[in-house]
């Protein structure tokens, strides 16, 4: 029963040609898994002017007026609870992912009075490509359809790869290329080691490894080293496992 409403709702999700069609497909699933809202946000690149958004929602009109009035995405816990979750996750659970100040208490209770009670978020997150999300909503008065959450989570995912897709991403084919030694350098450089320290550590000489971060730096108009890492962990060049891993095992 379970999987041919997944099947179903999801081939609705997955045909969807347009940011209306999308929204037309959400709203049916979110109403059949027995949830009154949805909302689908959706970042293309690393917030500069070429970036893209999407946003997808019938959440009420009195809370996105709220909600954009303030800027209140700028300090929404459930975008940032988004980013340390692999999968969905019910908003009852945002305090163990992440802290929650008593001002963004204070958002959950005023989005409650607006009727957005309880929801249930599935978030992507590819580093410096594409940050999103879809939640699934209850109001006040309807308790969270737990026994649907399963199927939300694929409902979420399908509806996310849709929306990027309608939005047009494509991997970045301009993206600044390092060699395998800047490379070295910049990883090393996240670690923690000086350019001397680096040198000792590579084989090579100190000109060399400054001579390879500048290089690196100006590949990426970085004009600082935590800039350059910054934008390599962005580019996936290198990640944080490579970083931590090499500190635990020092």
């Amino acid at each position: 029963m379970r999987i041919k409403l997944a099947e179903d709702l999801g081939g609705g999700i997955l045909s969807a040609t347009s940011a209306d069609d999308l929204h037309e497909a959400l709203l049916r699933s979110a109403r059949e898994m027995g949830f009154g809202h949805f909302a689908l946000s959706l970042e293309i690149g690393s917030g500069g002017d070429a970036g893209t958004s999407v946003l997808i929602h019938n959440y009420p009109s009195s809370w996105a007026d709220v909600y954009v009035g303030f800027n209140l995405g700028a300090s929404d816990p459930i975008r940032r609870a988004a980013e340390r979750s692999l999968l969905g996750f019910r908003w009852d659970d945002v305090p163990t992912l992440i802290p929650v100040s008593d001002l963004e208490q204070a958002m959950f209770d005023t989005s409650r009075r607006h009727g957005i009670a309880d929801g249930y978020t599935v978030p992507r997150h590819l580093p410096g490509e594409v940050t999103a999300s879809c939640s699934f909503v209850t109001g006040p008065l309807t308790e969270l359809p737990v026994s649907m959450l399963l199927i939300a989570e694929l409902i979420g995912a399908f509806a996310i790869a849709g929306a990027r897709r309608i939005a047009g991403w494509a991997p970045s084919s301009d993206r600044p290329k390092l060699t395998d030694r800047q490379r070295d350098c910049v990883l090393w450089a996240a670690r923690g080691k000086s350019d001397w320290e680096i040198s000792r550590i590579l084989g090579i000489s100190h000109d060399t490894v400054t001579t390879h971060v500048k290089e690196a730096r100006d590949r990426y108009d970085a004009h600082k080293r935590s800039s350059l890492i910054l934008w390599a962990l962005f580019d996936g060049l290198i990640s944080f496992a490579d970083i931590f891993r090499w500190r635990e095992n020092a």
